[in-house]
This record gives C-alpha cells, sequence and structure tokens, in this order.
C-alpha cells in the first residue's frame, strides 16, 4: 500500500522514549542485545536501523523496563527489524493479512491458534513501539489492539464453522463464508465492544445464537453443537502454549453464568433481559456490538434489546444503581482514597473506571431520549454529553485528558510483563521505574502528574454521584417514625404550616411502614425516610402544605417504581422546591405528574432553563422521538410522552412566572402543531400503504378555536377540518384495497383523530372537535375543498363565520396550503350586511349566556363582559369590515384588536379596554388551566393558587385583584354594547 510521505517508516517517527534507569546507557543495552543476536547479517541491519537517536532510546527503553518485550525482540529480531523499517500503519495491514491467511489455510485447532498467537505477539510489539514512542495517539491504539481481537475471534469462529460445515451438520449458505446467516451470534462487550481494548486486556464476550435461523441437518439440534463451537472458541484463544496466547476471554457477563451454558439461545436471553436484567447489564450493552459469527443475527439482536438498554424516560436510577457497583468496588479493592504507591488507577478514586461510569451513567440516564449519547467509547461519549448540554466542556476536556493519560500509565503497567493489572507498584523504588518508563525523570514528577489527573476526575464524580446538600434543617426537630407521633414532631409540622399535622405525620408513617407497593422495598423506604423532612419543608412554602402533601402521597404511591422518583429527588434536590410549588398550586399538574411522573424529564433537561423551543427544535426533537419507534403503536406512545412533556415544561414556567401567557399560548399552540404535523403525515403514509394513492390528492388540517389563534391554554381541546382534494378525473384509490375518495379521506380523518385523541398506555393527547366542520355532526368527516366553497357560501350560518376567522392552515400536503387559504379568505372578505350580522352575534352571545350563565366572574370565558364579549368583538370587526379592510383579518384575538384601532374601526377608549381585558383574562386562565380541572371557586381555592393569580393579574393580593376583574368586566361589556349592540 501507498504511505503519504509523512507516514514513513518507524525509526524515524519517534517522539518521545522512555528515561533510562540511573547508571545504564542506551549504547550499553543495544550493543548487549545486538550481540546476542546469532544471524550477524540481521544484527547489522537492526544497528543501521537503530542509528537515529530517538529509535535507539525507544528500544533501549523497552530492554529496561520491559521483560515481556524484550523477550520478543529477542526471541525474534527480524519481527522488530521489520517493524522499524515500515510505516506501523502499513505492518499492522500486513500483520492482520498474514493472520488471515494463515488461518484460513489451517487444517486444525493447533494450527489457527499457532496463527492467532504470531499475530496478537507481533501486534504487541508494534503497539508497544508506537506507543512508548508518541507515534500513535490513543484511540489508534486502542483501535489497533481491538481489529487485532477481532481478526481473532472472527478467524477462529470461521475456521470452527467450516469444520461443522464439512461434518455436514451445518448447511451453509456461503460456503466461503460459513459464519454468515448461520445464527452464531458472539458480541463483543466492554473495551473490546467500544474499541477501547487495553494492552493486556481479556476480552469479554457472549454468545448467543438464533435456533430458527440456524441452517443445520435435520434432526440436528444448534444448542450442543453451538456449546462445544463455543468451548473450542475459547481454548484456541486462550490456552498458554511456547507460543503464549492470543487472549484471555471470558464470557462470564452473559445471563446468569453460575446456571447457564457457555452458548445460550436469542428467546431465552431476551427473556432474561426483559424480566430480570439489571443495571449493571444495560450499562455492559452500551459498548456491546457484534464482533464474530452472524454479524447481521447480533445485529438484530442488539435492535431487539433496545428498550431494555436505553429506557424512554430520563433514568436516574442508574445513578444509584451504578454508584452502589462503584461502593462494591471500593470495599472489595480497598481503593477509597487518592495515592501513588498501590494506587489502582482504573478502580481507584479518580481512576479510568470512574471516568467510564460519568459518561455510562449519563447515557443511560438520557440515552433513550437522545440517540446522539448512544456512543460507545468513552472519549466521544464525553463529546456527545458537552453537545447534548449535560456535561460543561471544560469538565469535558478536563476527563478527557485524564482519561489519556491514565490509560497510558495502565499500558506501561501491562507491558511491564504483559500482565493485566491495574495497580501501581508497592514499593517506591518500583514506582520510579513505571515512572521512567513513562519517561518521567522521577517518581515525584510521575506523582505530581498523577494527583493532577486523579482530582478533577474524583470531583467530577462527586459532584454526579457522592457530593449532595444536605436536604433539610428541620430534620432533627420530626420524628415521623414514632407511633403516636410527638409532641413535638407535631409542633414542628404545625410551625411549618400544616393544617392537619396528624394527617401529615400519619402519611409519611405510612411511606415508612409500606408493606406492599413500591415503598415496601427495603431501599425504597430508606430513601423517603431520608427525603421526608426535606420535602415537608418544601410543602410549607407552598401556600397549602397539606394539598402539596396528598398530592405527593398520590403520586408516591400510584408510582410504579416510587424508587426512581426518590433517587430522581435526591440526586437533584433543587427539582424538590418546584414540585413541591406544583402540587401545592396546581392540582391538574399534579395530578398530570401523579398519572405520568416521567414528564419530570422535561424539566431536567440542559435546555430547560433556555428560551422555549422553536418550530424547527419541537419538530426536530419529535422527530427524534417518533423515529425511535419500531411500530405504529409505538409512535402513538412516544408522541404523548413528548407532548405532555412539553406541556408540562411549559407549565411549569408559567407557574414560575418566566413565561407570558401569551407566549404559553402559542407554546401551546405549536406544540399541538407540530405533533398534528407528524401524525398527519404518519397516518397518511399508513393509508397509502393500505389502499394506494388517488392521483392528484391533497389533504389539509385547518385549526380552529383556540389553536387556530394560538391561544392555547393547558386545557384546550382541539377544533380541526379536514379538506381534500384530488384529479376531477379520478375518485377510487390505486391501491389494493381502493378506496373511493369519500371514504378515502375519511378513513385518513378518523385514524388522525384516533391517533390524536385514543386511549394509550401513555394518556390521551388532546380531545378532539369536529363540530365546526361544514354541516356540523350530521355532516362528513372531510370535506372536498369545492364543498367547502359551496357550503360557505351558500348554507353556512354567521357563527361559523364566525368561527372560520380563527382558521389556519397547520399541515397541508404541498401547493394545497394557499387553495385553502384563499378559499377562507374569500369568504371572510364576503360583502355582509352589517346591522344582519351584529343582529346574528347578538342572538349568539344572548343564547350562550342563558346556556351557560353570565354571572361568575370567575368564569372568565362566559361572564358578562369576559373573554367570550371581546373574541365577539374581533370576530364582528373582521366580519363587517374585511370587506373594505381585508388586513383586518387574523386569526388572534389582540392583533385583531390592533389592526382594528389602527384602520380606525375600534375607537381607541375600546381598544385600550379590550386588549387590556384579553391580556388580563388570558393570564388568568393560563393559571386556571393549569392548575384546575373544574371552575376555580374563590371561597375554597387554596392560598397558593390565590398568589398565582395575585401574580398573574400584576396586582398586589387576591383580594385587590377579584376587585379589578369585576371593574373589567363592566368595561368590556359597555365596549361590547358600543362595537355589537346590548344584548
Amino acid at each position: 500500500m501507498d504511505i503519504p510521505d509523512h507516514l514513513g517508516p518507524l525509526c524515524e517517527r519517534f517522539a518521545g522514549a522512555p528515561v533510562l534507569p540511573k547508571g545504564v546507557t542506551a549504547a550499553k543495552l543495544i550493543a548487549g542485545y545486538l550481540a546476542a543476536i546469532d544471524d550477524r547479517p540481521l544484527a547489522a541491519e537492526l544497528e543501521a536501523v537503530l542509528k537515529p537517536a530517538k529509535a535507539r532510546a525507544v528500544v533501549a527503553g523497552i530492554l529496561a523496563h520491559s521483560p515481556f518485550l524484550t523477550a520478543i525482540a529477542t526471541h525474534e529480531p527480524d519481527v522488530l527489524r521489520d517493524l522499524l523499517v515500515d510505516a506501523p500503519e502499513a505492518r499492522f495491514e500486513t500483520l492482520i493479512a498474514s493472520a488471515t491467511e494463515a488461518s484460513r489455510a489451517a487444517d486444525d485447532d493447533e494450527a489457527v491458534g499457532i496463527a492467532l498467537r504470531r499475530l496478537r505477539r507481533h501486534v504487541a510489539l508494534l503497539v508497544a513501539l508506537t506507543d512508548i514512542g508518541d507515534v500513535w495517539p490513543l484511540e489508534r491504539i486502542t483501535a489497533a489492539l481491538t481489529r487485532t481481537a477481532d481478526t481473532a475471534v472472527a478467524e477462529a469462529v470461521r475456521h470452527l464453522m467450516r469444520e461443522l460445515a464439512d461434518m455436514g451438520t451445518l448447511r451453509p449458505a456461503d460456503p466461503a463464508a460459513p459464519e454468515r446467516d448461520s445464527g452464531y451470534i458472539v458480541l463483543a462487550m466492554g473495551k473490546h465492544g467500544a474499541h477501547e481494548l487495553n494492552y493486556s486486556s481479556d476480552i469479554d464476550l457472549i454468545v448467543f445464537f438464533d435456533p430458527d435461523k440456524a441452517p443445520f441437518k435435520p434432526g440436528r439440534e444448534p444448542q450442543q453443537a453451538y456449546i462445544r463451537v463455543t468451548q473450542r472458541l475459547v481454548k484456541i484463544l486462550q490456552e498458554r502454549t511456547a507460543e503464549g496466547y492470543v487472549f484471555r476471554t471470558d464470557l462470564r457477563l452473559r445471563p446468569d453464568p453460575g446456571a447457564t451454558a457457555v452458548a445460550i439461545s436469542v428467546p431465552a436471553a431476551l427473556h432474561y433481559y426483559e424480566t430480570l436484567g439489571q443495571t449493571w447489564e444495560r450499562s455492559a450493552f452500551i459498548k456491546a456490538r457484534p464482533c464474530a459469527g452472524d454479524i447481521e443475527a447480533g445485529a438484530a439482536f442488539l435492535r431487539e434489546i433496545e428498550p431494555f438498554i436505553w429506557r424512554k424516560y430520563l433514568d436516574y436510577t442508574a445513578v444509584a444503581d451504578i454508584h452502589s457497583m462503584k461502593r462494591q468496588i471500593h470495599a472489595f479493592r480497598g481503593h477509597d482514597a487518592l495515592a501513588v504507591e498501590g494506587h489502582n488507577i482504573k478502580l481507584g478514586r479518580g481512576g479510568i473506571r470512574e471516568i467510564e461510569f460519568f459518561v455510562q451513567t449519563q447515557q443511560l440516564i438520557a440515552g433513550g431520549r437522545n440517540q446522539a449519547l448512544r456512543v460507545k467509547d468513552t472519549l466521544n461519549g464525553l463529546k456527545q454529553l458537552v453537545a447534548a448540554g449535560w456535561v460543561r466542556q471544560e469538565t469535558s476536556e478536563a476527563l478527557a485528558l485524564a482519561y489519556r493519560f491514565l490509560r497510558k500509565v495502565e499500558h506501561r503497567l501491562q507491558m511491564v510483563a504483559d500482565e493485566q493489572t491495574h495497580s501501581l507498584p508497592e514499593a517506591s523504588e518500583d514506582v520510579e521505574r513505571i515512572a521512567r518508563f513513562l519517561g518521567f525523570k522521577s517518581r515525584a514528577a510521575f506523582a505530581d502528574a498523577l494527583i493532577e489527573e486523579l482530582r478533577p476526575v474524583e470531583a467530577a464524580y462527586a459532584r454526579l454521584f457522592e457530593t449532595l446538600p444536605p436536604l433539610s434543617e428541620v430534620k432533627g426537630t420530626l420524628d415521623l417514625a414514632a407511633d403516636p407521633p410527638k409532641t413535638s414532631t407535631l409542633s414542628a409540622l404545625a410551625d411549618l404550616g400544616f393544617q392537619d399535622p396528624v394527617a401529615a405525620a400519619a402519611t409519611v408513617r405510612g411511606w415508612l411502614e409500606a408493606q406492599s407497593g413500591g415503598l415496601r422495598a427495603r431501599e425504597a423506604r430508606e430513601r423517603v425516610a431520608e427525603l421526608a423532612p426535606a420535602l415537608l419543608e418544601a410543602m410549607s412554602r407552598t401556600g397549602d402544605a397539606d394539598l402539596g402533601l396528598r398530592a405527593f402521597d398520590q403520586l408516591l404511591t400510584r408510582h410504579s417504581q416510587p424508587i426512581e422518583l426518590l433517587a430522581l429527588l435526591r440526586t437533584h434536590p433543587d427539582l424538590l422546591e418546584l414540585i413541591a410549588q406544583v402540587l401545592g398550586s396546581a392540582p391538574r399538574l399534579a395530578e398530570l405528574l401523579g398519572r405520568r411522573a416521567h414528564v419530570l424529564d422535561a424539566l431536567l433537561e440542559p435546555a430547560f432553563f433556555g428560551e422555549l423551543p422553536s418550530d424547527a427544535e419541537l419538530s426536530r426533537r419529535l422527530d427524534h422521538m417518533i423515529g425511535l419507534a419500531r411500530h405504529p403503536e409505538e409512535v402513538l406512545d412516544r408522541v404523548r410522552i413528548f407532548g405532555q412533556e412539553q406541556l408540562f415544561l411549559v407549565g411549569v414556567r408559567v407557574l414560575a412566572g418566566t413565561v407570558s401567557a401569551e407566549a404559553a399560548g402559542q407554546a401551546f399552540a405549536r406544540l399541538a402543531e407540530r405533533m398534528i404535523v407528524a401524525l398527519h403525515k404518519s397516518v397518511e403514509k399508513q393509508i397509502v400503504e393500505a389502499h394506494g394513492r388517488i392521483p392528484g390528492m391533497r389533504s389539509a388540517v385547518v385549526a380552529l378555536g383556540k389553536l387556530g389563534g394560538r391561544e392555547m391554554t393547558a386545557g384546550s381541546d382541539l377544533d380541526l377540518i379536514l379538506l381534500y382534494a384530488h384529479d376531477p378525473d379520478e375518485n377510487a384509490s390505486d391501491g389494493a384495497r381502493p378506496l373511493v375518495g369519500s371514504h378515502y379521506f375519511a378513513r385518513l380523518t378518523q385514524r388522525l383523530i384516533s391517533a390524536l385523541s385514543v386511549p394509550t398506555s401513555e394518556g390521551v393527547l388532546y380531545e378532539v372537535d369536529l363540530r365546526l366542520r361544514p354541516s356540523g355532526r350530521s355532516g362528513p368527516v372531510a370535506t372536498h375543498l369545492d364543498g367547502f366553497r359551496s357550503y360557505q357560501t351558500e348554507e353556512a350560518w354567521t357563527w361559523e363565520h364566525m368561527a372560520l376567522t380563527r382558521a389556519r392552515v397547520i399541515s397541508a400536503s404541498p401547493g394545497f396550503q394557499a387553495d385553502v387559504e384563499a378559499a377562507i379568505r374569500a369568504v371572510l372578505t364576503a360583502r355582509r350586511t352589517a346591522k344582519a350580522t351584529l343582529g346574528d352575534i347578538i342572538d349568539m352571545r344572548r343564547a350562550i349566556a342563558e346556556d351557560k350563565g353570565d354571572d361568575d366572574r370567575w368564569d372568565l370565558k362566559y361572564v358578562s363582559g369576559g373573554l367570550i364579549d371581546i373574541e365577539f368583538v374581533a370576530q364582528a370587526l373582521q366580519l363587517v369590515h374585511a370587506h373594505k379592510h381585508p388586513d383586518i383579518l387574523d386569526t388572534n384575538t389582540l392583533r385583531v384588536l390592533d389592526k382594528a384601532a389602527t384602520a380606525g374601526l375600534l375607537k381607541a377608549e375600546d381598544a385600550d379596554v379590550l386588549r387590556s381585558a384579553c391580556r388580563l383574562y388570558q393570564r388568568l386562565t393560563q393559571i386556571l388551566r393549569l392548575c384546575l380541572v373544574d371552575r376555580f371557586d374563590p371561597a375554597v381555592g387554596s392560598p397558593g393558587l390565590k398568589r398565582l393569580l395575585a401574580r398573574a393579574g400584576e396586582l398586589p393580593d387576591f383580594v385587590t385583584l377579584n376587585a379589578h376583574l369585576g371593574e373589567m368586566q363592566k368595561a368590556v361589556r359597555k365596549s361590547f354594547v358600543r362595537v355589537v349592540g346590548p344584548i
């Protein structure tokens, strides 16, 4: 192969070298080495190759510090020469090719083993030279080691499969590659799977087989045959002979290794992971990949268990579980302190494992929602966590530097004697030797560098796992386990604002003594005992501590995995305050939280405190969520998860006062639009797959009401109509099950409405109302655009044209949106008789008052002078004046009022009253819809809710707000009468 100029011979590319022991010179070491070579021409060639000072220094360093590498160089000096005179990249490819050829020519296990041992031995020397001499970066070194392992495993498997085929047991589809389509799966795990294999690592493999895919001779079962293949595979790889070994091989990561065979069927494995799989196994499978055997079957298996590895929700139990694993490692290894002598640079404090856990834990937490985090290697994982906002750039850079340094130390330790060791020597003089092997002049210089790299790792790991702030300042005054409760406890609860401290104490005691449900687990009860004082303290600041505690009790006892929630709150104590605010003042959001606790994930995304997501960002996130679905039913679940989380996110920010009512209305509307667009595409695709297409088919989803005006609240339903058109000469679809146009688009509409409103395991997205379509409930659910034009022109009532003022196309086939908008605009700009139109509007307002009542001040929509009055004024202005003033048309009420005032169609006095009232009503409505499902009754409303309403009304207290609201409604009714007419 051609090597670029900068990739010259290895002997000319060394940039670093070890420091030799005191009193030892490179000249003496090299001379002694060359003198021992019997082949004098070869010795002369090596002497010439070693002329460059750096080359001599590197080889002398090997001879001084590594008995293992010295043995290879001594027994095979020709190999050392070949490695030094060639570019290492080209030489590595030659080694792989030679081993592959020799393995495939081999007749038995022994001959295959010889070829693979030779490969591993020569790669060990090559990689050592490039690592010690600072020629290759870490990624290239570990990639070479990993590819060597891949080649060894793959060639051994191919040899064993070929033997099965020669015996007639296996009937391969491709005799030249009998492992393909064999159903025999070898997964590389751990560092092997992540292309991060260390210098003297063993390899972790899991072997599965698909009995339905295995092409075996009739009457022969694959299980026993593949178990024997696996046993022989391990023997080929790890048996030690005079030529060494290939790789130590570990199969203990398979399911229940103490009770299962070395090769496990795919159905049995899937059942295990679905029912018994543990967090450490999920963590292990982050790095899993098929490395040998039936690669396609291996990839299919990993796709099958993706739901086990990657949870749909943020998974904070992973933090506790993985930290528990780390504590067990510490307890077993005894490496709890930073040190130099004896320090385990893999498992000890600040070591490699803490960096790996730091990355893998956050991958497990968020990888189910963010596919970009599903990377296998540690360094790339750090980069992706930065890009996703989970880790700061400076933290990532510090951990990456430490990781590279520690891996280099790890490799030097292992190069000494080819031992899988990770611990520095116990004696200072032995640490001195390792320091010099690494290029440091002294033990002290190395120790300083090591501690400097360990400390940021320890700090980052502690921030994620260990260093948690104290939860509560009242813990010492509460004895929540006592029954009956102590007087001091009841007094403390009363001081915290609980009106019924006995009930509060009983609620907490019920958690601590739970005998059923998710809290019966000892670990769950321990966590709730730790959290309870802080929870009670947080509830005291909501204005209704008793309400908040009852809501949290429902949340905790309904949660299928309360330990996950408790782990989340302990990891994020600041979130406890926010949840308390929701539970103590917003029963509607509390109910959503109780039913769908995963909506908390939205608050923990790094982007939560930034700007509300744009349309493009919402679409990107939603497309990603849908892309994770494996079937249409899962699409509906994932859209619901997305919708609930985003609704909760906006709602909490409204409660916190960081998002205005107008911005919230637009955000809720944008959210609904993005989901409708996505589901419109999805159901249309399903219809086309089932029934084909109608030539020229086009469809559009038109929003009316709050969605049309971008004034939605958390409780808004969707007013929709679906319009369609197709080529006039075509009326039936071209699929296997054709449908005529009206039935075709009725089916599409029904699918879309079901996608939005049908209950699934993840709940309901929206209630959908189609009553505003032509002819209402009696008309077809989908309307041809020509029929829509005709109906609106010839049959529609004034109230239908009022509704049409808020019509907005939110999803449409290419080019169809303009046609629909033109049809709507033609209806709204038609000439109308003002007297008749206003009379119809007054009659409608009067009918609504008779039906709904108009004397409840806090029924902000229907009360006399309420939101309906303002909306009717805006709609009246459009219907009466749009013929001469088409620019007045707008789906948003406030913008219509602005345009009418600018055009002189609305007096300044009325415009000011109506706009101010509209903004006030919208602010209050956002709060009420977030907090309540039923009507608001000031007599029983919680103090927390009243405080929120007063803040939304920009007034000092609720009493002032209540009085101001009454005055505002009178003013609005007066403006209504002046513009539209008396009721």
